[in-house]
């Protein structure tokens, strides 16, 4: 918790926005609360910051990548769905146990998480997943909606898609979404960076046919 604390301070001290110190310090705090309960699973306690948001291989090998993304995605305060069930996790501590394997990631909503292209290879596993919301994610830009494109099982099966307040994504990082190639609905609000919304969504609608794109942008 110590080295999170002051991965987090230096962050914030680093010409980093309010918004995004308020964000990183929620994880922080959520972090902490488990750990003062006794709820943190052993596997991450005293892990170092860049394996709490990045990416932890041996884990992806050891649970699977289901488990893995979710556990990944929750501490960085983001929310699951899982394949067959309605309810929503956002609580690290109250994710499903069981046979590896048995749950499947079919919905992620990062709506004001710390979420980050360095923890983006969670995602290469995941086979299931249908809908993706990035909400007021200070740490998502276009790199990492590329880098979301490339992944061939979100190609496959990824068909509903909200980008919502993301103030680093541009124009770059929407077009870039055409890899998304079964992609049926995309929700576009609140991106300063795209300056040519025309362009950018006839590019995509050129690409994907079926895709219907609602925009509530400036």
């Amino acid at each position: 918790v110590v080295s999170l604390r002051r991965w987090v301070k230096g962050r914030s001290n680093g010409g980093g926005s309010n918004v995004n110190s308020v964000i990183c310090w929620r994880t922080v705090h959520r972090y902490e609360t488990a750990v003062a309960g006794g709820e943190v699973c052993s596997e991450s306690e005293g892990l170092e910051p860049q394996t709490l948001l990045g990416v932890d291989y041996e884990r992806i090998k050891a649970v699977g990548p289901d488990r893995a993304a979710a556990e990944w995605l929750l501490r960085c305060g983001a929310k699951v769905r899982f394949q067959g069930f309605d309810r929503w996790h956002h609580d690290y501590n109250g994710l499903p146990t069981g046979p590896l394997g048995r749950y499947k990631i079919q919905g992620i909503d990062a709506t004001e998480s710390c979420i980050m292209y360095r923890g983006f290879d969670h995602l290469d596993g995941l086979k299931h997943v249908e809908e993706i919301k990035l909400s007021k994610c200070i740490y998502i830009e276009d790199a990492c909606l590329e880098r979301l494109s490339s992944i061939e099982n979100l190609q496959e099966s990824l068909y509903m898609m909200e980008v919502v307040s993301c103030g680093n994504v541009t124009d770059k990082g929407i077009v870039a979404l055409h890899k998304l190639k079964n992609l049926e609905y995309l929700f576009l609000s609140d991106l300063p960076g795209i300056k040519d919304k025309q362009m950018t969504v006839g590019r995509l609608q050129t690409a994907l046919p079926r895709l219907d794109v609602e925009l509530d942008l400036e």
